[in-house]
């Protein structure tokens, strides 16, 4: 077993379990902030076309939001790990919440194109540390072998904002104003702050906690590899998904109302996706890891081949989403590498995410400018993913020779 799985052992057996309703309500709150994060980051990509008509910039220019949130993320999650590792993780959720509550609340006020980028980029920086605190509060609940399930019911936010808050974000923004989208995500994260408020219990902070100890998890090579799974194998997913709003109506040749519709279906596909991933990371960590990049290439190419079709774009889309099976395990998979600095390694996955993100971004906008079209982004995530494949493979050798040397 690992040194972070017996960490929290070991927690469990010295301490009761805290009751089932206890355990519920934590998770709700910290799923509320997850629905936040996940509306207001993925909002924005059914709303590309109407920020740039706005800001009298092209759809590609627009992307740079997208990868302005997802640096901000790459950029915050380490640093605010390293920099609060003395901090109460109650304390450093409900800081993060304002933060961002404030940052998007300023986005839908934001003058300029200029001035909306870095607003993005500031709403970026608590989105890892929030995730990654938040899914060690809800594992450090519930016994060992359900720790994949806890961090997944905490990122059935994120889920279920793709499901329900991003087309409705979407929606309102393209009948009423896109900066209506921003403001709704702020006060979701002030919600979120009175439910941790009331809800999460109080923790202490570990006397040996430090930001020296924190940044040993760097030092471990398996961390590296598992946040370069997440970095370069699930760009595919962002590369497909920040254009899909263009895909729907240039490719597709359906009506901007049916954007709505292709978000719904994605975030179906990641709600499935979640729920068997989570489970199947609790059976078999490392095979949900490696099977969701094989799976990702196939579906990522199809979706190339096929976007034309309005039912084979639906359904695309839905299996696509799927592939966020590999969140919980990835995350899951880091607090088995990282053993005592768990909040870096825990908050530096949704910095890998988001270096997928902008990467995924970045590569589909390159792909289109060079006048590939809108529906060749399938091709750059199956790329990606394949890619991902070999540091998976990496790891793998690693952990078998770890093995071999522990054995002798």
């Amino acid at each position: 077993m690992s040194e972070i799985a017996a960490d929290i052992s070991i927690d469990s057996q010295n301490e009761e379990l805290p009751s089932a309703m206890t355990v519920a309500l934590v998770q709700l709150a910290l799923a509320c902030g997850g629905f936040g994060i996940g509306t207001g980051e993925f909002a924005i990509m059914g709303l590309l076309p109407n920020v740039a008509d706005t800001f009298s910039v092209t759809t590609p220019q627009a992307g740079y939001v997208i990868s302005a949130y997802a640096l901000g993320v790459v950029v915050g999650a380490p640093v605010i790990a390293v920099l609060a590792a003395k901090m109460a993780r109650r304390t450093l959720l409900l800081m993060l919440m304002l933060i961002f509550a404030a940052g998007n609340i300023l986005s839908a006020m934001a003058p300029t194109f200029e001035s909306f980028t870095l607003l993005r980029f500031v709403s970026g920086l608590p989105h890892g540390a929030y995730f990654g605190v938040a899914a060690l509060v809800a594992a450090s609940m519930v016994p060992v072998h359900r720790r994949a399930r806890a961090v997944g019911r905490v990122m059935l936010g994120l889920t279920v904002a793709t499901l329900l808050g991003t087309p409705l974000t979407t929606f309102f923004g393209q009948s009423l104003d896109w900066q209506v989208a921003f403001f709704s995500v702020g006060v979701l994260g002030l919600l979120t702050v009175a439910l941790i408020w009331f809800y999460v219990p109080k923790d202490r902070v570990s006397e040996e906690a430090g930001f020296l100890r924190e940044l040993g998890a760097f030092r471990r090579p398996q961390v590296w590899l598992t946040l370069g799974i997440a970095a370069v194998g699930y760009g595919g997913m962002f590369a497909m998904f920040s254009y899909i709003a263009s895909t729907t109506t240039e490719v597709a040749m359906l009506p901007e109302a049916a954007v709505p519709i292709m978000l719904v279906l994605f975030g179906v596909g990641m709600n499935a996706g979640n729920f068997i991933g989570s489970w199947l990371a609790d059976k078999s960590l490392l095979g949900t890891i490696g099977g969701s990049l094989i799976y990702n290439v196939v579906v990522l190419t199809t979706f190339s081949l096929t976007a034309a079709n309005p039912y084979m774009l639906g359904l695309c889309v839905f299996l696509v989403g799927c592939g966020f099976a590999a969140g919980p395990a990835l995350q899951t998979r880091l607090m088995d590498v990282a053993a005592d600095a768990q909040t870096l390694a825990a908050a530096s996955n949704h910095s890998a995410f988001n270096i997928a993100n902008a990467i995924g971004a970045w590569l589909g906008g390159l792909v289109i400018a060079w006048g590939y079209g809108f529906a060749a982004t399938g091709y750059v995530g199956a790329v990606l993913s394949f890619l991902g494949l070999f540091v998976f493979a990496a790891s793998l050798r690693l952990e078998r020779r770890d093995r071999s040397a522990q054995a002798v």
